[in-house]
């Protein structure tokens, strides 16, 4: 699997060259700060209008290239000969109860995104998509519905925080913590999500602090061990989902290729690397993987090892036939994981009254 082409990873790099071929101008929500400064360089100018620029981006939050108002009338002109600030559009917006808001938004090709703004009492946290579509085909999850279509830039997921970000700044507020959880595996993009986490955490953009940020993975093994030697003071999470095997492997084909001994071999080296604690994300489906038998087995799998679980009950996908845990036995999983020495909790429900599930909203679209 790892190394295999499929017809359906040729179809996502056939269409990812295209664009790159059709794609003219440079989008500036992908270029950090020293990339900013040869770029302006290349244009004639002096670097110092990388400064100026990465402020009307990140600090002043303009949308146009006639807002920046301290550069050359030429130079704006040039900007918008040769770049772009931003290519999507929103689609479709749902706000829940809570205040959770979901975008739909729309990319220049014509695919689509979501993304979602949380608010907690610590903050607003923002969660990203990084690819449209997936190829992992967790059987749980929406966005894995339609397979990958192909995978984001760095400018297009820093783009989609950059939407809820001038949507708070009319609040009085700002991000301060990103999930990449939205539709995709952030991994199997590893070098554009990367490259988006170096530029929010750049002084010079929104500056969200590296331990404020979380990338949740489904095991992809080699980038794991990466991302260890890179030894980024972010979080990792871990969907895990099952203590066995045979039931993880159907839930998640990418265990046929690391199984669950590997994966954890992969999570100690990361532990011992970087000496931050994981997280392991534990979606509680009924009848299938929440009775006390996985709770006593997911202890001994993550035994001696710094972590945290965060159980999830399953959101209801239509396409899916999952059903949600009781939470007379939800209280019963966490009460046994913590009777067992583990740091476990149930994770608060937010956007239950809207198509909060990854991919979800998109899938309503397709079957609109």
């Amino acid at each position: 699997m790892p190394n295999a082409k499929t017809d359906g990873q040729q179809g996502v790099i056939e269409i990812e060259t295209l664009l790159q071929l059709t794609r003219q101008k440079t989008e500036l929500y992908g270029l950090l700060p020293n990339e900013m400064e040869q770029w302006v360089s290349e244009l004639g100018q002096l670097k110092f209008r990388a400064r100026q620029i990465y402020n009307w981006l990140y600090k002043k939050r303009v949308t146009t290239f006639d807002e920046m108002t301290d550069l050359p009338a030429a130079f704006r002109e040039q900007l918008k000969e040769k770049a772009v600030i931003g290519t999507m559009k929103e689609v479709t917006r749902q706000t829940s109860r809570d205040g959770t808001v979901k975008l739909l938004l729309e990319l220049h090709d014509g695919s689509t995104v979501e993304t979602v703004l949380m608010r907690h009492n610590y903050g607003n946290s923002v969660c990203v998509s990084t690819q449209v579509g997936c190829r992992m085909g967790c059987t749980f999850c929406a966005s894995t519905l339609g397979g990958l279509i192909r995978n984001l830039s760095a400018g297009e997921i820093v783009e989609q925080l950059m939407f809820f970000q001038r949507m708070l700044d009319a609040e009085g507020e700002r991000v301060s913590s990103v999930v990449l959880m939205g539709s995709g595996e952030p991994l199997e993009n590893y070098d554009a999500a990367m490259k988006f986490v170096d530029i929010i955490t750049s002084p010079e953009s929104v500056h969200i602090g590296a331990r404020h940020i979380t990338v949740s993975t489904s095991g992809l093994v080699p980038a794991i061990r990466r991302l260890a030697d890179e030894q980024r003071q972010i979080t990792l999470a871990i969907s895990l989902h099952s203590p066995f095997d045979e039931l993880r492997s159907s839930m998640m084909p990418i265990n046929r290729a690391w199984n669950i001994e590997k994966l954890m071999d992969a999570c100690r080296y990361y532990w011992n690397k970087t000496g931050r604690r994981l997280s392991f994300e534990y979606a509680l489906i009924g009848g299938v993987n929440d009775d006390l038998r996985h709770a006593r087995a997911l202890a001994d799998l993550l035994r001696g090892m710094p972590c945290h679980v965060n159980l999830i009950p399953v959101n209801y996908v239509p396409e899916r036939n999952y059903q949600r845990t009781p939470k007379e036995q939800i209280r019963a999983f966490v009460n046994e994981l913590q009777r067992l020495g583990v740091n476990a909790t149930i994770r608060r429900e937010m956007g239950h009254d809207i198509a909060a599930a990854c991919g979800q909203l998109r899938a309503e679209q397709g079957r609109s």
